[in-house]
């Protein structure tokens, strides 16, 4: 049995969570925030119509994006309420629950490598410590033979960067590139955010 992540935790204890995250980026949307600098940054690395798969997508914020410029994307989510507002505010790309660390889209006929797999938002910090290495294990087989994997979460999460890039490393994921925002600033010792791009 795997064990559950600690987002799966938080709904079973407040069933409510859902609905106010998926408010909250609405809000800040309608304020006028930024909420694309992901997609810009993964958009920049890739060809037009690459595929790319969105690794604890959410309500489809980034994969959205990345479909309206014209990308065929997967979004994938442990959370259905997360997953019900991706399909109804972000048309088009493939939205799908389930758990990273068991993520097996063969199985669910989707056979083709990715060219990216973007894990944003802090999904890392999300998971359930015992099943990190799984899940880095887990995009590395779900890559095309030149895709990458886009990783970025916040210190102070229970993830330490060093062990993050520890359990890449035995993922088979090799680092090309560590920054410290999706804007491309470089990572330095003491960042408290890391974007790591491994392939």
């Amino acid at each position: 049995m795997t064990e559950p992540s600690k987002w799966s935790r938080i709904i079973a204890a407040d069933p409510d969570h859902s609905r106010r995250y998926i408010e909250r980026f609405k809000m800040m949307e309608a304020a006028g925030h930024d909420l694309y600098g992901e997609a810009r940054t993964v958009d920049a690395m890739v060809e037009r119509n690459s595929r790319i798969l969105d690794a604890g997508c959410g309500p489809g914020r980034l994969g959205g994006r990345l479909f309206e410029l014209g990308h065929r994307v997967v979004g994938i989510d442990v959370d259905p309420a997360l997953i019900a507002a991706a399909e109804e505010d972000h048309p088009g790309p493939l939205w799908l629950v389930g758990d990273l660390a068991e993520l097996d889209l063969p199985a669910k006929g989707i056979s083709e490598g990715f060219d990216v797999i973007v894990s944003a938002g802090n999904v890392m910090g999300f998971l359930a410590p015992s099943t990190r290495g799984e899940v880095l294990r887990r995009f590395a087989a779900h890559l095309a033979p030149n895709g990458r994997v886009i990783v970025g979460f916040g210190a102070g999460r229970g993830y330490e960067f060093a062990e993050f890039f520890a359990d890449a490393g035995e993922a088979g994921l090799e680092l090309d590139l560590a920054l410290s925002t999706w804007n491309l600033h470089p990572f330095k010792a003491d960042s408290d955010f890391l974007v790591a791009i491994l392939r």
